[in-house]
């Protein structure tokens, strides 16, 4: 039975491009801003760190508070596109901030002002805004092919997003005059970007009716699946065995990336040109971006995104092997190939990771009877800042502890041993955890178990 379609192709562009938004936030952070904090300001890199630590104290009660809200609010807007859409403001205003860390100030103002800076941007603005923009993916279609279009289509955007700012930025800042100021100018720059695309895209799609998404028109129902607490939303979370997957999936593939996001460093101390960085850029985002445009065919063609993300992931590890063999003949060309083909490996779970998280959502209602689309798309800002985070944070504290100096000019070489630790063998370690996690995602055959069981006549 050939499924309903509810987007049009621009319905389809319009939410995808609200992830240039939702990167000029993550990408501008995780690339740049540990690079900022410690060049530009003089921080320590192991207090920095260890301050992003901190702050994630708030983020696991906002992740379920923000999506329980948004799941039971009810606008002419519908559920999560108000908390998308002003949610943004406070990112902008926040992301900016920033990148604007008062050089007058003594060392201990200094960092109180980052932490609250940083803490208001993670665990209160993007988590509002991060969540309600994941699960309008839920909320505008049922069509499970359309989700993964969404996915790729979004990560495409986000992909395109990176690729532009890791490209761009240092050659920004110093045309802008470099130092502070430079960074200040282009914060301000892409936070005003981000601004107008975020709005873009969330009046570009419209939520489908309650009624629609639940295929009833029963009132007593409806209201009866949304009476409960964020204490037993967080329990019908912890008891599906899927989410607590999909969490773990997210951040280990944040790790993963706030790991390579170091890179800017392993090109200056140990390439030698930071300059490089772009060059990486290129070799990890083109890939992705190709991956995507393919996955929602690998998907239809393989019946499903189960084995083409093991698969992928397989790909992704022998890459990574091979980056690290590579990097330690100090062969900058085989070190890109290899990039590129561990960067093709991971594209189709990041092109249907949305999708996945659909189908996570759809067995808690199968299995609870009751609709968290909001509350369930809290592992994608969880996992997102507590793999970004905690990924940079620890970076953060390895290299410190293994002796680097903030604005040197050449490393010692116990921390030269820690960046190729932390760029070359990190990454290849996250990819064999996600694998293994992914090797037991089977959502999707256990909801079609549920559903012939609920409607023996389907």
């Amino acid at each position: 039975m050939t499924e309903k379609k509810y987007l049009k192709w621009y319905n389809k562009v319009g939410y995808g491009s609200g992830d240039i938004a939702g990167n000029v936030v993550y990408a501008f952070l995780s690339t740049f801003m540990m690079f900022y904090l410690t060049e530009t300001i003089g921080m320590n890199i192991g207090m920095v760190g260890t301050l992003m630590a901190a702050s994630k104290l708030f983020d696991g009660v906002t992740d379920i508070f923000f999506g329980s809200m948004i799941d039971k609010t009810h606008t002419k807007m519908g559920k999560a596109r108000p908390w998308m859409i002003y949610g943004y403001i406070g990112c902008a205003v926040t992301l900016a901030a920033i990148f604007m860390v008062p050089e007058s100030w003594g060392e201990t103002a200094q960092y109180a002002y980052f932490f609250v800076a940083y803490t208001l941007l993670n665990a209160v603005f993007y988590t509002a805004n991060n969540i309600a923009y994941a699960s309008l993916t839920a909320l505008i279609t049922k069509n499970s092919s359309e989700r993964v279009q969404l996915g790729s289509i979004r990560f495409i955007f986000a992909f395109g997003t990176s690729l532009l700012i890791q490209y761009i930025t240092i050659d920004a800042v110093n045309f802008f005059g470099g130092g502070a100021q430079g960074w200040k100018t282009v914060a301000i720059i892409y936070a005003i970007i981000g601004l107008v695309t975020n709005t873009i895209s969330g009046l570009s799609v419209k939520e489908l009716s309650a009624e629609e998404l639940d295929e009833t028109d029963d009132k007593d129902l409806q209201e009866q699946e949304e009476k409960y607490t964020m204490v037993q939303a967080a329990k019908m979370l912890f008891t599906n065995k899927y989410y607590l997957m999909i969490c773990g999936t997210y951040v280990g593939t944040q790790l993963y990336a706030s790991m390579l996001n170091m890179g800017v460093y392993f090109m200056k101390n140990v390439l030698g040109d930071e300059g490089l960085l772009g060059d990486f850029s290129l070799a990890i985002n083109i890939p992705l971006i190709i991956g995507l445009l393919i996955t929602p065919y690998l998907v239809k063609k393989f019946n499903g995104m189960y084995k083409i993300n093991l698969m992928g992931y397989v790909v992704a590890i022998i890459g990574r092997a091979l980056v690290i063999v590579a990097g330690y003949m100090h062969s900058i060309p085989l070190m890109l190939v290899f990039t590129a083909v561990a960067a093709f490996g991971t594209s189709p779970l990041q092109g249907d990771l949305n999708a996945l998280i659909a189908s996570c959502s759809e067995y808690t209602f199968l299995t609870k009877g009751k609709r968290i689309d909001g509350t369930m798309y809290s592992c994608s800002s969880f996992g997102i800042k507590v793999g970004g985070s905690i990924g940079t944070a620890m970076c953060g504290w390895l290299l410190d502890s293994a002796g680097f100096i903030e604005q040197a000019a050449v490393q010692t070489a116990s921390a030269m041993n820690m960046l190729h630790i932390v760029y070359l063998w990190l990454p290849l370690v996250m990819t064999v955890i996600v694998t293994l996690i992914l090797s037991r995602l089977d959502v999707e055959k256990a909801n079609e178990k549920l559903s012939s069981t609920n409607n023996p006549s389907k």
